[in-house]
């Protein structure tokens, strides 16, 4: 598995840049604060399923390719640090 890109560059870069529109712009119509908007473009937040299901409305965009984009991110990062994890594995006797 590959570093993902946190989906906020894939916001900024496949949707914001090519329609030219502003975080306030974008913020307004999904409906949400600049703030909120602001976080995910600068990666300090994910997509939520709500924000996946406002991304796909605003976008003409599946929901779902939003949050596998955000769970690839956040699998990749998580497996980063399995070594440090203190698991004890289970099975079956």
């Amino acid at each position: 598995m590959h570093n993902p890109p946190h989906p906020g560059e894939v916001l900024k870069a496949l949707c914001l840049e090519p329609l030219h529109l502003t975080v306030t712009e974008t913020a307004r119509a999904l409906g949400v604060s600049r703030k909120t908007i602001s976080a995910i473009l600068n990666g300090r937040s994910g997509i939520s399923p709500e924000m996946a299901v406002r991304l796909s409305i605003a976008f003409d965009t599946g929901a779902e390719s939003w949050l596998n984009q955000q769970l690839q991110f956040d699998l990749w990062h998580a497996e980063k640090h399995r070594n440090s994890l203190t698991v004890v594995k289970l099975s079956a006797a």
